[in-house]
């Protein structure tokens, strides 16, 4: 007993394990499941994010934490390796599944042979023994939109053809996504910036990119972001904040200027930048006729109480006294404290306030303008594989309906099947078949039809 395989052997059994509609549920379900984890658990964050947020204990969910997410590479899914195995295999069996299945049903059901013997009509779902002939029934399925090809006493006819090309076409679709995802993963980037108004910033602080995405990072251009600015509803909460952005240059050529917001992106060459957050960068205020002085501020710990930003200025040239400015927002207020901790006064920009002898005036309070900047050139790709998925979506639920027809020793034999919508196709035929009785009945009305089946 020879127990050596040949390779083609080999290759077949690879392509029936790959091919199994087992093994392809398995794999979707497992990319859905890593798809939410990656959508669930925040991408391309710090590592301070998620030692604060997924703390050693307790311990998310008893076992989700920071070192877990590091360890597993759960703060960029989408580019590990594990994730790629896996639409690289489910790529493979949806390939595999094509070929040995949904090819070989198109070939089968595109050919064809006209029934020569009244027993093969038996094995059909739908057969009759009728009063009629081929000759009767040819328009009637012309009505219905058949194709019908006829050879002496037999005929085929058949229509939806289109049905068994769908479910190709939803793999092709399919084969398409994951195409366009992965040539996304290798081929994009992923950047953020904060940048204060007035500033003008080229693309740097990537946070993910692709091995092949140098090319997708633009170092002939660059952004001005002219101006940012915050609507406040009534009551004080923010109802939507701008940047006006423009693409500028290296010669200094605006080439592209729009105002973004959330939900309204720019494009330009590729690169999409999009509104995701704000800050305060700087307050600008002038003691008594001096320059305008540009303060920049920070943050401040609040123990989630809120956001507000501070600064310091000083009061005397030897910058022994000052006074603590407090910002919370941008609409224009800010609040003074003395040295020791009390607050003196609240001042709004354009207004002034005496301090020590010295008349402090807020000139303007700056903001930032957080970006996310992403190029994807998957993306076309992707949307073209849904719109193929959409089309054999459609294109599957027509129905593959077949019709055989016999004439033999003075008998007319009629048989037909369908792979789905059953009843509605029961009802076709028997209404092809009352017309063919009422036909023959004004002929002939003696003869009645017999049931095969």
């Amino acid at each position: 007993m020879n127990l050596l395989l040949k390779p083609g052997s080999i290759f077949r059994r690879f392509v029936g394990i790959i091919a199994n509609l087992k093994l392809a549920i398995i794999l979707l379900l497992a990319i859905a499941v890593v798809s939410i984890a990656g959508t669930v658990i925040e991408q391309a964050q710090t590592l301070s994010f998620y030692q604060q947020n997924y703390p050693e204990s307790p311990a998310l969910y008893g076992f989700l934490t920071w070192k877990v997410i590091l360890a597993w590479g759960l703060n960029h899914v989408y580019s590990t390796w594990w994730y790629l195995s896996l639409l690289i295999i489910f790529s493979a069996s949806l390939t595999a599944c094509t070929f040995t299945r949904q090819l070989p049903a198109l070939k089968a059901a595109r050919k064809w042979k006209y029934y020569q013997k009244p027993q093969q009509f038996e094995k059909l779902a739908l057969s009759a023994e009728l009063a009629g002939s081929i000759k009767s029934l040819i328009p009637l399925l012309n009505e219905q939109n058949y194709q019908i090809w006829q050879q002496d006493h037999t005929l085929y006819a058949r229509k939806g053809i289109i049905g068994r090309i769908g479910p190709i076409i939803v793999h092709i679709g399919m084969l398409t996504v994951l195409a366009g995802g992965m040539w996304g993963i290798f081929t994009g980037f992923f950047a953020q910036e904060m940048v204060a108004s007035g500033n003008t910033f080229k693309i740097q602080n990537i946070i993910e990119s692709g091995p092949f995405s140098a090319s997708q990072i633009p170092d002939n251009w660059s952004v001005k972001v002219n101006r940012f600015w915050i609507d406040y509803t009534d009551n004080g909460d923010i109802d939507q904040f701008y940047s006006d952005l423009s693409v500028i240059s290296d010669r200094g050529e605006e080439l592209k200027r729009s105002t973004i917001h959330v939900n309204k992106p720019l494009r330009y060459n590729g690169v999409t930048l999009y509104q995701t957050n704000w800050s305060i960068a700087a307050a600008k205020v002038q003691l008594n006729n001096s320059p305008i002085f540009q303060l920049p501020v920070a943050k401040l710990d609040t123990l989630s109480a809120g956001n507000i930003w501070g600064t310091w200025i000083p009061t005397k040239p030897d910058l022994s006294s000052g006074v603590s400015m407090l910002i919370k927002d941008l609409q224009g207020t800010a609040l003074i404290y003395n040295q020791q901790g009390d607050l003196t006064s609240a001042i709004r920009i354009g207004q002034s306030v005496d301090i020590d002898g010295i008349r402090l005036k807020l000139i303007d309070i700056i903001g930032s303008t957080g970006l996310q900047i992403k190029a994807d050139p998957g993306v076309p790709i992707v949307y073209t594989g849904f719109a193929l998925l959409m089309i054999g979506v459609v294109m599957s639920y027509f129905s593959h309906s077949q019709i055989w027809a016999l004439e033999q020793n003075h008998s007319f034999y009629f048989g037909a099947k369908t792979n789905r919508a059953q009843v509605s196709f029961e009802r076709e035929i028997l209404s092809i078949i009352d017309a063919l009785d009422r036909e023959t009945e004004s002929i002939e009305p003696s003869q009645p039809s017999k049931s095969l089946v």
